[in-house]
């Protein structure tokens, strides 16, 4: 298989040089853009484009506001800290995830608390969370839910859309609304994905995106808050070392954080949202195609979930065992195409490693299991 799959990107992605997992492409007004913000002098955290780069960005989504940042970490930090994250709380999410997810709740002094995922989406499972929030919370006299072992607070709830794939958001928004956690979207893998026709980071009382240098559309570095119109003023004063505006005095009213996003960056983010839709539609292509290569196969497809329209930011594959996926991993990155093993569970990582858990067998099957493949946009192929 791995032979025929190595012959099969090395045509569809028409190279034979080293094919690496995913690469940016820069088409349309890119440069144009860059060159004005150069000219303008105006590169740093001021600047026209970054407006336009929140604007366009929360009308894209459908969300209220958006607020851009220096990467998706500090969107996820400040979002969980609008929520009211405190040190000494806890905030469940998914073994299954990039450790962003987790630094983030760190960040705010609290700690993770690990819950299932489903196989169908690979993301926080609606019925784990239930079964976890049974067995060891109640929710005070107050709403506020709490541990019964020690009475910690558990106070937000952060689902993460893996390669681009929505989470059971339906489910997730029914439990997490019963137990009274706020619901922090990690959407920083889906731009451009929907759940019933609603898009990802815009369920919940805050979402975030990232525009790393691997993701589907970048600005370099960079992030996004979307929220409401009070957590996203909220958003930008923090965002920006909570200074207060005036013409020329220095006034800030509490710690705030150096996130804010550089106009240099934003105006490539402007650029590569104009290409989007392009970007989606080549990357949907390449997953059809990947699709029918392996339909029949050894190998599942991980397609996106019912009722869903993925991004598909990362394609890839379920072998039928880890000795199977570690042979694939082999032979393909030996043939200079990249592949590389999903993430190592957060729970197996030395810092995360006493955090509570409920069950996760679903998140060690697919840690075992789950292969990457080549998934940069070939716009040759529209």
């Amino acid at each position: 298989m791995s032979k025929h799959l190595t012959e099969f990107v090395r045509d569809y992605f028409g190279t034979s040089e080293f094919i690496p997992l995913h690469a940016p492409v820069f088409p349309g007004r890119a440069k144009e853009y860059v060159v004005d913000t150069i000219e303008s002098t105006f590169v740093s955290s001021v600047g026209a484009y970054v407006d336009r780069f929140e604007k366009d960005m929360a009308n894209y989504t459908g969300s209220p506001r958006a607020v851009a940042t220096v990467n998706g970490t500090a969107a996820l930090h400040v979002g969980l800290k609008l929520t009211g994250v405190e040190p000494g709380d806890l905030v469940i999410t998914q073994p299954l995830t990039f450790v962003a997810t987790c630094n983030a709740i760190a960040y705010c002094g609290a700690e993770p608390v690990f819950v299932d995922v489903d196989r169908d989406t690979l993301g926080l499972s609606p019925d784990a969370l239930e079964a976890w929030l049974d067995e060891n919370a109640q929710v005070d006299t107050e709403g506020v839910c709490r541990t019964k072992s020690d009475g910690k607070a558990i106070r937000a709830c952060v689902p993460m859309h893996t390669f681009g794939h929505p989470a059971d958001l339906d489910g997730l928004c029914e439990v997490t609304q019963r137990w009274g956690l706020h619901m922090v979207e990690d959407a920083a893998e889906s731009l451009g994905s929907f759940y019933k026709g609603q898009h990802t980071g815009t369920f919940g009382a805050i979402g975030i995106l990232s525009f790393n240098g691997n993701k589907i559309m970048t600005t370099g570095g960079g992030g996004m808050i979307l929220a409401g119109k009070a957590m996203a003023d909220r958003a930008k004063h923090l965002t920006t070392t909570a200074k207060k505006p005036h013409t020329y005095e220095y006034i800030h009213d509490e710690v705030g954080y150096n996130y804010r996003l550089p106009n240099l960056n934003a105006a490539l983010g402007c650029a590569q949202l104009e290409q989007l839709g392009s970007f989606i539609e080549a990357k949907r292509m390449l997953a059809a195609a990947y699709e029918t290569f392996f339909k029949g196969g050894a190998l599942q497809f991980v397609k996106e979930p019912v009722d869903c329209r993925s991004n598909y930011w990362l394609n890839a594959v379920i072998c039928e065992s880890k000795e199977d996926r570690d042979s694939l991993l082999d032979s393909t990155n030996k043939k200079g195409v990249m592949t590389r093993p999903i993430w190592a569970l957060m729970n197996h990582l030395i810092m995360y490693q006493n955090c509570r858990r409920g069950d996760l067998t679903n998140a060690q099957w697919l840690e075992e299991r789950v292969v990457n493949l080549p998934s940069s946009v070939v716009l040759e192929r529209l």
